[in-house]
């Protein structure tokens, strides 16, 4: 087997090791390409939140049981947003006892805000693909 490889701004052709002769050639196949697709058009948004949003605001309590979610989502999802939008600014504000809430800012000053106070985590990242898609509506 061989392919091309690309090397220091050089295309090379390179040998790709044998698959061993016991194993089905089934193996070496994409498995549920369907299901992979599916789950690629689920999350093609968080790629494109820069292009409809120019600032994320989130706020919450460091403590307090209501932004346990909020914090969950941070934890498990900002380094992922963040890199596929760096120029974004994705902004993380702690205050003691204030409400979880999620902001988003447009073009021209425009602001959209969801309490998120009672989310899961889940929810959460549902709610900012509907600002992502607000965001879109308000571009056209």
């Amino acid at each position: 087997m061989e392919a091309w490889k690309k090397k220091q701004n050089e295309w090379k052709l390179v040998k790709l090791p044998v698959p061993p002769e016991d194993l089905p050639s089934s193996h070496f196949r994409l498995h549920r390409p369907n299901r992979i697709a599916s789950c690629w058009k689920e999350m093609a948004w968080r790629g494109n939140l820069s292009k409809n949003i120019k600032e994320l605001r989130l706020l919450m309590c460091q403590s307090s049981p209501a932004s346990a979610s909020a914090r969950a989502f941070v934890e498990k999802n900002y380094k992922e947003l963040k890199t596929l939008n760096p120029k974004l600014p994705i902004l993380i504000r702690e205050c003691s006892g204030v409400e979880p809430q999620l902001w988003a800012r447009y073009d021209l000053g425009v602001e959209r805000g969801i309490k998120l106070e009672g989310m899961t985590e889940p929810q959460i990242l549902k709610a900012l693909e509907d600002l992502v898609k607000a965001g879109q509506s308000l571009k056209a």
